[in-house]
C-alpha cells in the first residue's frame, strides 16, 4: 500500500510538472503581469520559468540583475539568469489562505514581485508575477458523517427519489470531483447490504433501494436514493446500506459511509418555502443576536405533520459557527461576529422539515453578502529596492544621488472593501522625498505600491539625516489611518553647486538704448572652496544675439537697440558652473522688462466710424463706440478722448470710448450727424490722433398718417343713377416717416352697411360698387382708416361723407347733418334712409301725425277767424281796402300810450301762429298730397314741413318766428323764384348738433332722410299729436307752380 501511494504521488507530481506552462505577456514598454502555472506538492528547485527571457532581457553580462522582492516564502530567483524556481517549502493548495474560498481553478495563485536592476542601480523596474497553483489529487472525498441516517416513509411508490448528503473533496477539478457513488462515467451505484443487515443476503444487491447520481445546475454531483420496491414499515422499519464515493483523480481516491434508512409512517405533504433563494446583506461586525432574515415555509398537513422545524442543510462548518437558525421561527441571526476580510459571502441551504412520520423537507438557498465596514486601518510596509541597503528601518543614501531616485519600496494595503479600502498615501513633513506609483497601470485599489523617490538634491552639509514619515488614510467614513517611518541617512560627497542670491532677477531697462550698455550684474556663491568655488557665467543660447555676459564678473550687456513695442519682456537663464569634479552648476532667471518711451501716436481702429441709431432714443443713451489704441505702455498709453466740434449734442466716455447723445433724435428733423473725435495720450510731450464719426438716424414709426383730403366736414354729391365703379372720392394722406413706415394702406372700417362703397388700399380712391336704390338716398358716412406699414402700425381715421341725391336742395341742411355726423359715435352707421325697411311700422305714426296736422289746421282756422272777427269789430273792415299792417305782426304802440291790461292774460300776448307749421307728406314719386285727408304712402320720406302763408298780405311768419318763437330761427323768403327754381327756407343751425330729448323723427333737410334723423321711436310718435314743437326746422320745398305761399 505504501508503495502504491508513493507511486501515485510521483505520478501526480510528474503530471503537475508536465502542466507547467509559463504564461508571460510580452513586455515592450509597459509593465505587465507575469503568469506561470505550477502543480502543488512539488519538491524544491522545480523550475517555474525564466523571467529574463519572458521579459525579453538579455542576460550573461552581469550588468542586469534580478531580485525577488516578495513571494520568497515559496519561490526563489537566480540573480543573474532570472530563473524562477520553488523554494524548500512545499506548496499545499488546500492550506493556502487565499485559496480557501476559491471556486475557480485560475483564482488560486501565489503573487510575487521581481525587480530588474540596471548597472549601478541607475534604473530599477519592478514587475509583478503570479503563479497559478494547480491542484493534484491528494485528498480523499469524505461524507459529513461515517453514519448517515435517512428516513423513508412507508408506501412510497417505486421510483421515489431521496436526496443523500453529498461528499466533499478538498481537491479541485478532476481530482476533487465530489461525485457521490463514482467517477464521471457512472450515474448509478449499487448498495451492498452487510451481513446481519437483512435484505437479500450478505454481499448481495439491495432489492429495495438503488443509488443514482444526478448533475445539479451548479455543476455538482447529487446522490439520490431511489425506491425500487414496496416499503412496509410493519415488516421492516430500517435498512442499513453501504454508500461508497470515489473521486475522478488518477489514481482515484474513495471512501464509504453507512447509510441507515428508517421507514416511518405516511406524511404526504412536504413543507414549502416562500421562495427558493433568500438573499440579504449583512454588515460585518454585527453584534451577536442581530436578526438577519426569517425563512418561512408552509405545510398543508395538520398536527404533528404540519409542525415545521428549520435546520441547516448543505452548510459549511463556518456557517454553523457564525450563524444561528431558530428551529421554530426560522429566524436567522448572528451567532458570532463576522469579519468580511475572512469571508465575504455565506452561501448555504436551509431545510424546512415537518414533524410528521416520516418528516418531509424542502430546501432553500440562503445567500448572505457581507457588507464591508471600515474596521481595518491601512497597512504600510517599507522594503528595500535595488542596491540601496535598508535594514531595521534605516536606509543609507549618498548625497549625490540624482533627483527622483527610488530609495525604497512602499506597499500600502487595506483589508476593507470598496471606498473603505481605497487608500491615499503621502509623505508628511518638509522632506526632500515623495511617493510615486510603482506601476503605470491601475491595479487593485486596496493594494498599492509606491517608490519613495528623492524630490530634491540631498546635501550632507545641510541635513545629515531625514526621518521620513509616511501616512496612509483610507476613504471610509470615518476614515482610518496609520503611519510608518523610514530613517534616511545621507552620505557625504562634493555636492555644493553655485547658488545665486535670487532665483529670479528682474530689471527695468529703457528702450531705444545704445548697444553695449550694461543691463544688470548677477552674482553666485559656492559653499565649496578652491577650484570647486571658482565660477564661470554663461547665458542661454536663445538670447545670445541680444544679450551677452562677462563669464568672470557676471555683467549682462545688451548688444542691440531694444524696442518695447516689438518685445517688451526678455526672460532667460544665467548659468553658473563651478570647476570641481564633477562639475556642478546653478542658474537664475533674469527678466528684463523694457521700459516704455512715448514714441507712438494713438491710432484709431478706423479713420471713419459709421453708426446707425434709431430716432426717439432716450437722452444720454449710447449711440456708438470708437476704439483707439496706443502701442506705448503705462501713462504714455493713457488716452483722453474729446469731441472736437463745440457741440452739446454728443459726449464721449474716456474709459470705454462710448459716445452718448444728450438729446433725443428726430429723423424728420435731421438724418445725419458728423463730427470728429480726438485722442490724446498722457506722454510728455503728448501725442494725438483724430477720427471722423458719422451718425445716421434710422427711422422709427413715430408718426401717424395725416389725411389731407377730404376734410371731415366736406361731402360728395352722388346721383342715384351713378354707375358701378364710379369714383366717389379720393382720400389723400401723407406720413412723415420713411421707407416701409410711410407705406400707407386705406380701408373702410365703418359706415358701409350696404357694401355700396370700397376703397383702393393703395391709392385711396373710393368707388361705388353697388347699385343705388330708393333706400340709399341720403347721407352716407364712411369711416376710412389709413394705416402705415410700420411695426407697430400707426393709423388715422377720417370721414368721407357721400350725399346720395339728384341734387343739393339745401346745402345748409346737409351741413347740419354733417355736423350731427361729427358728433355721432363711429360705431353707429350713417347710411341712407334706414326707415325704408321699417316704413310699414311707421304707418300708424304717419296716421297720428296726419291727425295731429288736421287738428293744428283746425286750431289755426279757429284762431284766424277769431282774430279776424276781433280786428273787424275793433277797427272796422271795408271791402277792397288794403291792409297796411301785417296782422301777423304785433301791433306797434306809442310809448306814451299804455295798452290796457287784460285781466285774464297777465302775460304779454304771443301770436297764436308762432309755432304753427304744416306737415305735408310726400308721395312715392316725389309729389305732394293735395290735402291732409289724402292717405300717406309707404315712402321712406315721411313728409315735409311747409310754412303757412296767406299770400302777399299774409303775416310774415318768419319775422314772427325770429321775434317771438323760442325755437331756432327760420328765415322764410316769400319772394317767388323764377319758374323751375326752388323756394328755400335756410335754417340757422346751432353750433353743435346734439339731439337729446323729444325731437322730431322726420328729416326736412332733403327729399330723403338720413339714418339718425329718421329713426322711429314709438314713445316719440305717441307724443306727436300732443307736442309739435320742433327743435330744428329746415324747409326745402320744390314749387311746381309760381304760386305764392298760401295756407292750405
Amino acid at each position: 500500500m505504501l508503495r502504491m501511494r508513493t507511486t501515485g504521488w510521483v505520478r501526480g507530481w510528474c503530471l503537475g510538472c508536465c502542466l507547467l506552462l509559463p504564461l508571460c505577456l510580452s513586455l515592450a514598454a509597459a509593465k505587465q503581469l507575469l503568469r506561470y502555472r505550477l502543480a502543488e506538492e512539488g519538491p524544491a528547485d522545480v523550475r517555474i520559468g525564466n523571467v529574463a527571457s519572458d521579459l525579453g532581457i538579455v542576460t550573461g553580462s552581469g550588468e542586469v540583475t534580478f531580485s525577488l522582492e516578495s513571494g520568497s516564502e515559496y519561490l526563489k530567483i537566480d540573480n543573474l539568469t532570472g530563473e524562477l524556481s520553488t523554494s524548500e517549502r512545499r506548496i499545499d493548495r488546500e492550506k493556502l489562505p487565499q485559496c480557501q474560498m476559491i471556486f475557480d481553478e485560475n483564482e488560486c495563485f501565489l503573487d510575487f514581485e521581481v525587480s530588474v536592476i540596471g548597472p549601478s542601480q541607475s534604473w530599477v523596474d519592478l514587475f509583478e508575477g503570479r503563479v497559478i497553483v494547480l491542484d493534484i489529487n491528494d485528498n480523499t472525498p469524505t461524507f459529513p458523517s461515517p453514519v448517515l441516517t435517512l428516513t423513508v416513509e412507508e408506501n412510497r411508490p417505486v421510483g421515489t427519489l431521496y436526496l443523500l448528503p453529498t461528499a466533499t473533496d478538498r481537491d479541485f477539478g478532476g481530482g476533487g470531483n465530489s461525485a457521490s457513488g463514482g467517477g464521471p462515467g457512472g450515474s448509478k451505484r449499487r448498495l451492498e447490504v452487510p451481513e446481519g443487515g437483512g435484505g437479500t443476503g450478505s454481499g448481495g444487491r439491495s432489492s429495495v433501494f438503488e443509488l443514482q447520481v444526478a448533475d445539479t445546475p451548479d455543476g455538482e454531483k447529487q446522490p439520490q436514493l431511489i425506491v425500487k420496491g414496496a416499503l412496509d414499515r410493519e415488516q421492516r422499519d430500517s435498512y442499513e446500506l453501504t454508500l461508497r464515493v470515489r473521486d475522478g483523480g488518477d489514481p482515484p481516491r474513495s471512501s464509504q459511509a453507512i447509510l441507515r434508512v428508517l421507514i416511518t409512517d405516511v406524511n404526504d405533504n412536504s413543507p414549502r418555502f416562500e421562495k427558493s433563494v433568500y438573499e440579504a446583506d449583512l454588515a460585518e461586525n454585527s453584534a451577536p443576536g442581530t436578526p438577519i432574515l426569517q425563512l418561512r415555509a408552509a405545510d398543508l398537513d395538520v398536527g404533528v405533520n404540519g409542525q415545521i422545524e428549520y435546520v441547516f442543510g448543505a452548510a459549511t462548518e463556518s456557517v454553523r459557527r457564525l450563524l444561528r437558525l431558530d428551529e421554530t421561527s426560522g429566524w436567522l441571526s448572528v451567532l458570532h461576529r463576522i469579519d468580511r476580510e475572512e469571508v465575504n459571502q455565506l452561501r448555504f441551504t436551509v431545510m424546512a422539515r415537518d414533524r410528521g412520520q416520516p418528516p418531509k423537507t424542502d430546501k432553500a438557498t440562503v445567500v448572505l453578502n457581507i457588507k464591508d465596514e471600515n474596521d481595518n486601518v491601512p497597512s504600510i510596509e517599507i522594503r528595500k529596492i535595488g542596491r540601496i541597503p535598508l535594514k531595521d528601518g534605516v536606509a543609507n543614501v549618498a548625497e549625490d544621488v540624482l533627483v527622483d531616485t527610488p530609495i525604497a519600496l512602499v506597499q500600502v494595503s487595506d483589508r476593507d472593501q470598496g471606498e473603505n479600502g481605497v487608500v491615499t498615501c503621502t509623505v508628511v513633513g518638509d522632506v526632500p522625498f515623495q511617493l510615486k506609483p510603482a506601476s503605470d497601470t491601475e491595479g487593485d485599489q486596496n493594494k498599492k505600491k509606491y517608490f519613495l523617490h528623492t524630490s530634491a538634491p540631498l546635501d550632507y552639509e545641510t541635513t545629515r539625516e531625514f526621518n521620513v514619515v509616511i501616512v496612509a488614510v483610507d476613504s471610509g467614513s470615518p476614515s482610518l489611518s496609520s503611519n510608518n517611518s523610514l530613517v534616511v541617512k545621507v552620505g557625504d560627497t562634493n555636492d555644493n553647486p553655485p547658488v545665486f542670491g535670487q532665483s529670479v532677477v528682474e530689471v527695468y531697462f529703457p528702450e531705444n538704448n545704445i548697444p553695449g550698455e550694461r543691463v544688470a550684474t548677477v552674482l553666485a556663491t559656492d559653499a565649496d572652496s578652491g577650484k570647486n568655488a571658482e565660477i564661470a557665467y554663461s547665458l542661454d543660447s536663445s538670447v545670445m544675439g541680444t544679450f551677452a555676459i562677462d563669464p568672470d564678473s557676471g555683467d549682462i550687456l545688451v548688444n542691440t537697440v531694444l524696442d518695447r513695442e516689438q518685445t517688451d519682456r526678455y526672460e532667460f537663464k544665467v548659468n553658473a558652473k563651478d570647476k570641481g569634479i564633477p562639475v556642478l552648476q546653478g542658474s537664475t532667471t533674469v527678466i528684463v522688462q523694457v521700459a516704455d518711451k512715448n514714441d507712438n501716436d494713438p491710432k484709431f481702429m478706423q479713420d471713419v466710424f459709421t453708426f446707425y441709431v434709431k430716432e426717439n432714443l432716450q437722452p444720454n443713451s449710447p449711440v456708438g463706440m470708437v476704439t483707439v489704441m496706443d502701442a506705448d505702455k503705462g501713462r504714455n498709453a493713457e488716452m483722453s478722448l474729446y469731441i472736437e466740434e463745440n457741440s452739446n449734442i454728443f459726449s464721449i466716455e474716456n474709459d470705454t470710448g462710448t459716445i452718448y447723445s444728450t438729446m433725443s433724435f428726430d429723423r424728420e428733423h435731421q438724418t445725419t450727424y458728423t463730427f470728429r473725435v480726438k485722442a490724446v495720450d498722457g506722454g510728455d510731450p503728448p501725442r494725438s490722433a483724430t477720427a471722423t464719426v458719422s451718425l445716421f438716424v434710422m427711422d422709427e414709426n413715430d408718426n401717424a398718417p395725416t389725411v389731407t383730403l377730404p376734410r371731415n366736414i366736406s361731402y360728395t354729391l352722388l346721383p342715384p343713377s351713378s354707375n358701378v365703379r364710379t369714383v366717389v372720392a379720393t382720400v389723400l394722406a401723407t406720413d412723415s416717416d420713411d421707407g416701409i413706415n410711410a407705406d400707407l394702406n386705406y380701408s373702410i372700417v365703418g359706415g358701409n352697411p350696404f357694401k355700396l362703397f370700397e376703397i383702393d388700399p393703395t391709392s385711396g380712391v373710393v368707388s361705388l360698387v353697388g347699385k343705388l336704390t330708393q333706400k340709399h338716398y341720403g347721407l352716407h358716412r364712411l369711416v376710412v382708416q389709413v394705416n402705415d406699414s410700420g411695426q407697430p402700425s400707426q393709423s388715422t381715421t377720417t370721414l368721407v361723407h357721400v350725399f346720395v341725391n339728384e341734387s343739393v336742395s339745401n346745402a345748409t341742411v346737409i351741413d347740419s347733418q354733417i355736423v350731427r355726423s361729427l358728433h355721432t359715435p363711429l360705431t353707429q352707421d350713417i347710411a341712407g334712409d334706414p326707415s325704408y325697411e321699417i316704413s310699414k311700422q311707421r304707418l300708424s305714426i304717419v296716421i297720428g301725425v296726419v291727425a295731429g296736422i288736421m287738428t293744428v289746421i283746425l286750431i289755426i282756422l279757429i284762431v284766424m277767424m277769431a282774430r279776424y272777427c276781433r280786428s273787424k269789430n275793433k277797427n272796422g273792415y271795408e271791402a277792397g281796402k288794403k291792409d297796411h299792417e301785417d296782422f301777423f305782426t304785433p301791433q306797434q304802440h306809442d310809448k306814451s300810450k299804455k295798452p290796457k291790461k287784460d285781466k285774464k292774460n297777465k302775460k304779454s300776448k304771443q301770436p297764436l301762429y308762432s309755432s304753427i307749421v304744416t306737415v305735408e307728406a310726400s308721395k312715392p314719386n316725389g309729389q305732394r298730397y293735395d290735402s291732409v285727408n289724402e292717405k300717406l304712402s309707404d315712402s321712406p320720406s315721411m313728409g315735409r314741413y311747409r310754412s303757412v302763408n296767406g299770400g302777399p298780405g299774409s303775416p310774415d311768419l318768419a319775422r314772427h318766428y325770429k321775434s317771438s318763437s323760442p325755437l331756432p330761427t327760420v328765415q322764410l323768403h316769400p319772394q317767388s323764384p323764377t319758374a323751375g327754381k326752388k323756394h328755400q327756407a335756410v335754417q340757422d343751425l346751432p353750433p353743435a348738433n346734439t339731439f337729446v330729448g323729444a325731437g322730431d323723427n322726420i328729416s326736412i333737410g332733403s327729399d330723403h332722410c338720413s339714418e339718425y334723423s329718421c329713426q322711429t321711436n314709438n314713445k316719440y310718435s305717441k307724443q306727436m299729436s300732443k307736442h309739435l314743437q320742433m327743435k330744428t326746422i329746415a324747409v326745402m320745398e320744390e314749387i311746381e307752380s309760381k304760386a305764392d305761399y298760401s295756407l292750405r
